[in-house]
């Protein structure tokens, strides 16, 4: 729709190196157009403070079956695809990312039989022609995954996955082709063609994206919706699969990652503070954990990690097109689940032409 084709290099600025800043300039650095990514952060680097890319507090769960619970079957459809597309992207890399799609686990107490029951019901009619979840015994879980104890009933739910984002921030950054990244540079205007930075500077391209998710404010009516993420080390805690635990405050997940890590969190909180993790929230958090795996009693505390996502009124997330300039927002918690495909959308509808980033037939 914007008339832009790949005939020749283009000239292309991003406003953020968030997670869509970042595979934004990954897909365009392998097609060799001239990128240019401008974020204020300091470096490419997490800092865990509250103030860096949402990317990298994220857990990397890709569960679009369970995201029916609280959102549309057109992200669960976004979700879908984009375990497609990060299955090529990671099988691209030269340092992937732990990326994994042996399906996820939700688990109950018997007192929240009732609430997993009416959870359950809206996953089976949501989205007609996706997997059902799978009730599992006490046998079967304790099969599958032998870290988990202590919960009286079980689902699984197959095909979905995980990604580990700090790593894959950091690799889609260093392999990101011919790519110019400028830190500490903060963009606070972008118009079609043009980014205008805080000094009152302008550079002009021939293409602009906008995916600086909260900061594109007051441009977008974004809000922030907190994130708590609390990160464990349990060396030999045996967890393979995400973990969703129903529980009467907070949807609480537990992730596996690398290097004996085991993250806790809490999927959302409406509230743009960037404080640190309170008490009330670590302590139920890490109780709800090891009410189900019990390993985790003798883990240590590794970080306490906090951000805001970024969200639109309506929770969804949209690609806005127009000559000269594409904006993608509105990723909510779903952020790694989503970004992959929206990424696909926005390059389509500026009518790039890119390599492809599924597997090909013969690589799967």
């Amino acid at each position: 729709m914007t008339g832009f084709t790949a005939s020749g290099a283009m000239s292309i600025g991003i406003a953020g190196a968030g997670l869509l800043g970042r595979l934004l300039a990954w897909q365009l650095g392998r097609a060799g157009h001239a990128v240019s990514v401008f974020d204020p952060a300091l470096s490419e680097q997490p800092s865990f403070d509250g103030r860096q890319a949402a990317g990298f507090t994220a857990a990397g769960m890709l569960s679009p079956l369970a995201e029916l619970d609280n959102s549309s079957a057109e992200v669960a459809s976004l979700g879908w695809r984009s375990i497609a597309l990060w299955r090529g992207i990671v099988a691209r890399l030269q340092s992937p990312p732990d990326f994994r799609t042996q399906g996820s686990l939700l688990l109950a107490h018997r007192s929240d039989l009732g609430a997993a029951q009416r959870v359950l019901a809206r996953l089976a009619t949501a989205l007609p022609g996706t997997p059902q979840a799978q009730a599992l015994t006490a046998a079967q879980l304790a099969d599958l995954e032998p870290a988990l104890q202590g919960a009286s009933h079980a689902w699984l739910l197959p095909r979905e996955g995980q990604i580990d984002p700090v790593a894959a921030m950091l690799a889609l950054q260093m392999e990101a082709q011919g790519t110019q990244w400028h830190w500490s540079r903060s963009v606070t205007s972008v118009a079609p063609g043009a980014l205008t930075f805080s000094d009152g500077t302008q550079r002009s391209f021939d293409l602009v994206f906008d995916v600086r998710g909260t900061g594109s404010r007051p441009e977008v009516p974004v809000r922030g919706v907190r994130g708590e993420t609390v990160w464990l080390h349990a060396p030999g805690h045996g967890l393979t699969r995400p973990v969703r635990l129903l529980h009467p405050r907070h949807r609480v997940y537990v992730v596996p990652r690398p290097g004996d890590i085991v993250l806790v969190g809490a999927s959302e909180i409406e509230s743009e503070d960037r404080s640190p993790v309170s008490l009330r929230s670590a302590v139920e958090l890490m109780a709800a954990a090891h009410s189900v795996m019990p390993a985790l009693a003798e883990a240590r505390i590794v970080q306490l990690d906090v951000n805001l996502r970024p969200a639109l009124p309506d929770n969804e997330p949209h690609v806005e097109a127009e000559p000269g300039r594409i904006r993608i927002n509105g990723l909510f918690r779903h952020g790694w689940l989503i970004a992959p495909a929206l990424v696909e959308d926005a390059l389509r509808d500026c009518r790039l032409v890119l390599p492809p980033i599924r597997k090909a037939a013969h690589e799967r």
